[in-house]
């Protein structure tokens, strides 16, 4: 008799499996490219704000990554699965893979961090974020509080 073998999957990994679902669209996604001479060895997701929104919030971070515009948004690099655990407040979009859906070109590269890793600290970017929309972040409300729908 022969050895069998199970694969569990574990919940974190469903998760995962469920955000990188493709959603067809009449254009393909454009995936933000990380610059030369950085790597990201963490991998790419990314966090799209529109620009008045993400103006106010750049003198909030500690510290920015390579962030994209494209003349709506600003699309900051976070490391994958910065989404899990997070509810990132409207009108942000997280787009797993670094992604940007129905782009007629890709984004333009607005700022670039010294150093080799493309990274936004995904909390500091959240907190902030949560700041200019004057959102609760999902850890600060009380037990049983459902965010309201917009």
């Amino acid at each position: 008799m022969g050895v069998v073998t199970t694969r569990t999957m574990h919940l974190d990994s469903l998760v995962g499996l469920a955000r990188r679902r493709h959603v067809p669209s009449s254009v393909p996604p454009v995936r933000l490219g990380v610059p030369d001479g950085m790597t990201a060895p963490l991998g790419c997701d990314a966090v799209a704000v529109p620009e008045d929104f993400a103006r106010a919030m750049t003198r909030r971070l500690p510290r920015m990554g390579c962030v994209y515009a494209d003349g709506a948004h600003w699309w900051w690099l976070v490391p994958s699965d910065s989404d899990v655990a997070l509810e990132w407040p409207a009108p942000a979009r997280y787009t797993a893979g670094a992604l940007v859906p129905d782009a007629r070109r890709a984004p333009d590269l607005i700022h670039c961090p010294d150093g080799a890793v493309p990274y936004t600290p995904p909390i500091p970017l959240y907190l902030a974020l949560c700041r200019v929309t004057g959102t609760t972040p999902a850890w600060s409300r009380p037990a049983g509080t459902v965010r309201p729908q917009s």
